[in-house]
């Protein structure tokens, strides 16, 4: 058993987390390891009130911004809030604006290291994981990265991206 060590504790109230079990399973040797999230890309129906909240309300900065797209992104620590358009090219792919019928998150990216791109093959190969798509100078966190693009079980599109300009240099 694994015990929490916490000055000032409220007990009755975390007892459920006091004395928690932990199952230690063999666990398949990965080609890499996540390292955080580099980017979220969100796709907005009005950019400038968008930009307001996260730069007024969360101290976001504007980092880059690629009109040609509609896309905006955004400083918040090592990582990049991206804004999208809903009308604009990259928004578009994400079908109807957000509600019901339609999603606002595009993507997820995560970082990893070391960004090594037949390894991530097989071991996707291996998962029975499709790639759906790659660059060799995705711009994220880091700056220009390499990345690949795979879907978890429900169809959620993720990132897998490697270290940039700001980073070692990836193979």
């Amino acid at each position: 058993m694994k015990y929490l060590h916490v000055k000032y504790l409220d007990i009755e109230r975390h007892i459920d987390y006091l004395c928690v079990e932990t199952l230690e399973e063999t666990m398949e040797t990965l080609p890499f390891r996540s390292i955080g999230l580099d980017h979220v890309v969100l796709r907005v129906a009005d950019a400038a009130r968008a930009r307001e909240f996260y730069e007024t309300v969360l101290g976001c900065t504007l980092e880059r911004h690629q009109e040609d797209i509609g896309l905006w992104q955004l400083r918040a620590g090592s990582s990049l809030i991206d804004l999208v358009n809903i009308d604009g090219v990259a928004g578009r792919r994400g079908g109807a604006a957000p509600g019901t019928e339609g999603r606002n998150v595009d993507h997820v990216a995560i970082a990893i290291r070391p960004f090594e791109r037949d390894a991530l093959r097989a071991h996707l190969a291996r998962h029975r994981v499709a790639i759906e798509g790659g660059s060799d100078d995705n711009y994220g966190a880091e700056g220009p990265s390499p990345a690949l693009y795979i879907r978890d079980p429900d169809g959620n599109m993720i990132e897998l991206m490697g270290s940039g300009a700001a980073g070692a240099a990836a193979p």
